[in-house]
């Protein structure tokens, strides 16, 4: 049987592949890891607190979702296209970049959501322009409180597992919107292994 150089490629990629599988199936949630996960929920707390985070969302509950924008759609808008480019680049999205830049690798791939689940800046293009209907969004939107996932998951748009956690956007003591995060798994493990 012989082997082309597509074949070679795609084995050599599931094998390259295979150990960041294995660290995201025997990863464990310590006490530990816990302990810094809620330092990072904490952290993204203070951002979603900040005047230009509230204000964006706000203003994007004054307007509501892009007209017949789902997450189908969304999958096919380009990452040059004028909203994508608008969402990343509006004041809210700067925010998000600089904080993003500074956290050293603790968190990553952020994103706020306007009060129906709709994206109201980001750092870079997220797979799903609404959200609501999932935990992420749900729980910190009708609790006040924050959320996390239990287990890493594989995120498309980083190509790396991770952690993400969720916290409501409030005013007047309101939840308005919430501020998601993913928090890499390669650094979970580092601080497991302190």
């Amino acid at each position: 049987m012989k082997f082309g150089i597509v074949d070679r490629c795609i084995a050599l990629a599931v094998v390259a592949f295979l150990p960041v599988v294995a660290l995201a199936s025997s990863f464990e949630i310590t006490p530990a890891v816990q302990a810094e996960i809620e330092k990072q929920t904490k952290a993204l707390a203070t951002w979603a607190a900040d005047p230009v985070l509230i204000g964006a969302v706000k203003e994007q509950n004054a307007k509501g979702p892009i007209a017949g924008m789902d997450n189908g759609k969304w999958k096919t808008v380009r990452r040059s296209d004028p909203i994508v480019q608008g969402l990343a680049g509006n004041a809210a999205g700067q925010f998000l970049r600089k904080k993003i830049d500074t956290s050293a690798g603790t968190l990553d791939k952020v994103f706020l959501n306007g009060a129906q689940g709709e994206k109201v800046a980001f750092a870079e293009k997220t797979i799903s322009y609404i959200h609501k209907g999932q935990e992420k969004f749900d729980v910190p939107m009708s609790t006040g409180k924050p959320w996390q996932m239990t287990k890493p998951w594989f995120d498309e748009s980083l190509q790396a597992y991770a952690i993400q956690v969720a916290v409501p956007v409030v005013d007047g003591g309101k939840a308005i919107g919430v501020l998601v995060a993913s928090v890499p798994v390669t650094y979970l493990e580092r601080v497991a292994k302190k």
